[in-house]
């Protein structure tokens, strides 16, 4: 198969270490002083050797560096990782190659090094524009902090985005508004924006639970929501995917690999992937905690403790999952090669009667604005 019509393969990583856990956060990652980094980085070799072993031939066109906080890496640790993918794959000439980043001033110093060391994308953690909000949320940055790391990212990455969350603790439509509007006027060609969602052990959760954490009724999350695609769309940034928000050919390469159902490795702790291998789709997950991840990946080359054939039906469940996050949507026939069954026409027929789903001309089954607040009960249905 040529380069042209390869599919696209992609490569995830996750730096686990921050140097402070947000109190919204369920993510893996760890508070750790004094790593040893390039221990972790040589077992990130070989754990990319190990699964490049398992699928062969295959060239990398996009490569994502999450966490944690991948920015309080050095540079030649992320060259090295960079050189390791390189190496046991291969990348395409225009692979997009992403960082997460906070944007504080020691983190922003690095930037240049990791252009030079091949980064193409930056994506950073702003969270908000208001620093009373960020330090609510337990962010180390102020929000000048933030945009003078957009602006200098902006001036370094031929592409940059950043996340913003919203239905806050005491946050109005109004402030919202212009919240938002003020973040546009300094975007490049994407937005990441999330909802604040309470999840289970964390310390939000546990303020939540106990009354001394407020977030918008019902009512008004769904009118922040909908303001948000109000303001975004008509800024030239309309929602590509539930939570993301891009100018035409701005989109996040690497995460429509995850929504479109495409191969990807995940690499270091923590990491999920997904790998086609003798035709059967697979799932790999690795061990979470950093330190028991490196020992296994020293000793056995990974750090895999998940790594299991996924039935025809939950694939086709995981497409239908990943697919209808997408303001594109699926297409209904590759759902039905996957599963060996078609959706239920009837089922389909009663939720576009709702508003909630439409096909489009080209046969696409895809959800509507008013159902994406619903996605997951859309999703339940379809798969039942």
């Amino acid at each position: 198969m040529s380069l042209t019509t390869q599919p696209p393969f992609g490569v995830y990583l996750h730096w686990p270490f921050c140097l402070s856990k947000c109190p919204y956060c369920d993510f893996n990652s760890h508070v750790r002083l004094g790593i040893d980094e390039a221990r972790f980085v040589r077992a990130f070799e070989r754990e990319i050797a190990a699964t490049a072993q398992r699928v062969r031939g295959r060239t990398v066109s996009s490569i994502f560096f999450g966490g944690g906080t991948p920015s309080l890496m050095q540079v030649s640790s992320v060259a090295a990782i960079l050189n390791a993918i390189a190496k046991h794959w291969g990348l395409a000439p225009d692979a997009e190659i992403t960082l997460e980043a906070n944007p504080t001033s020691v983190e922003a110093g690095r930037f240049r090094g990791y252009r030079s060391a091949g980064v193409s994308r930056v994506s950073l953690g702003v969270q908000s524009l208001d620093d009373a909000s960020l330090r609510g949320l337990g962010r180390l940055h102020t929000a000048r902090e933030a945009l003078d790391a957009v602006a200098l990212a902006r001036s370094i990455f031929p592409r940059v985005s950043f996340d913003l969350i919203y239905a806050r603790p005491k946050q109005t439509l109004e402030s919202w508004a212009a919240e938002l509007r003020h973040a546009l006027g300094h975007a490049d060609d994407h937005l990441s924006l999330y909802q604040l969602t309470i999840e289970p052990d964390t310390p939000f959760f546990s303020l939540h639970k106990t009354g001394k954490l407020a977030l918008p009724d019902e009512d008004l999350a769904r009118d922040l929501y909908d303001l948000t695609q109000a303001i975004c769309a008509e800024a030239g940034l309309p929602a590509y995917e539930i939570s993301n928000h891009a100018r035409p050919g701005g989109e996040c390469r690497h995460n429509l690999i995850y929504w479109r159902g495409h191969d990807y490795a995940g690499i270091g702790p923590g990491a999920h992937g997904r790998l086609t291998i003798d035709g059967r789709r697979i799932a790999t997950e690795t061990e979470k905690r950093p330190e028991r991840w490196l020992m296994l990946a020293e000793a056995n080359g990974t750090g895999l403790i998940v790594d299991e054939k996924l039935t025809a039906g939950e694939a086709a469940d995981e497409f239908l999952l990943m697919g209808l996050r997408l303001a594109e949507g699926i297409d209904p026939a590759h759902f039905a090669a996957l599963s060996g069954r078609p959706l239920d026409p009837k089922r389909i027929a009663i939720l576009r009667a709702e508003g909630a789903v439409e096909t489009t001309g080209d046969g696409r089954l895809r959800v509507t604005q008013s159902g994406f607040p619903v996605l997951d009960a859309v999703v339940a249905d379809l798969a039942a």
